[in-house]
Formats: C-alpha cells, structure tokens, sequence
C-alpha cells in the first residue's frame, strides 16, 4: 500500500515562506507525477505545479516567480517552496502522485494514483 504525507502547512504572515513536504512510503513502486494542488474554501481543487518527466512545472499563473517545485527521486518526496505568501494563498495543499506499482513477481504492474491527506496553509494580513 502506497501512502503520502504532508507536511509544514502553518500560519504564516503575509511576505512569509513557507516549504511543503510530501513523501510517497511503502514498497514496490516507482513514481510518475507528483504535484502539489490547493482548495481554499468555497473553491474547486486547483493544480499549483508539477514534477515529472516533463520537467519542474508551476502551473497557477497567480504563484509564478513566488512558488517552486522540486523533487528528491532518492527520497520519494516533493517539495513546494512558497515565498512572498499572499493570503489569497490560504489553502488546504494536497499532494497528488501518479504512481507505478508491481503487482507480481514477473514484474507485471498497474498504474494507480494516491492523494495526501492536505496540510493547511493560512497566510494573514
């Protein structure tokens, strides 16, 4: 069983920084795509950025030259580096993955994708 789990949503001023965590756990997996999306309340779940074979993407145009995304392949972990918080930032962040997983020792496999559980990000004025 694949996992992810979030980490260092906060309260933070406005002008603050903040970092995101994600890392995919368990066995028998590779990893595709990972990305980091956001729900501010009252809102439909937006696509912030993204990792994968395409490269580093930030996708929101209203966090473009304040937000970065990177990946640790070593680690299975993604990270969200978030500067110049505004509070119209103040989101639930989910971590997003797209997932390979061997489901047999002749290698067979299945493609199955994982959402994390949402860390809260609350920047104020």
């Amino acid at each position: 069983q694949v996992q992810l789990v979030e980490s260092g949503g906060r309260l933070v001023q406005a002008g603050g920084s903040l970092r995101l965590s994600c890392t995919a756990s368990g066995s028998g997996f590779s990893i595709n795509v990972m990305s980091w999306y956001r729900q501010a309340a009252g809102e439909q779940r937006e696509l912030v950025a993204t990792s994968g074979s395409g490269g580093d993407i930030v996708n929101a145009e209203s966090v473009k030259g304040r937000f970065t995304i990177s990946r640790d392949n070593a680690k299975n972990t993604v990270y969200l580096q978030m500067n110049s918080l505004k509070p119209g930032d103040t989101a639930v962040y989910y971590c997003h993955a797209s997932l390979r997983v061997v489901v047999n020792v002749e290698g067979a496999y299945r493609d199955i994708e994982r959402w994390g559980q949402g860390t809260l990000v609350t920047v104020s004025t």
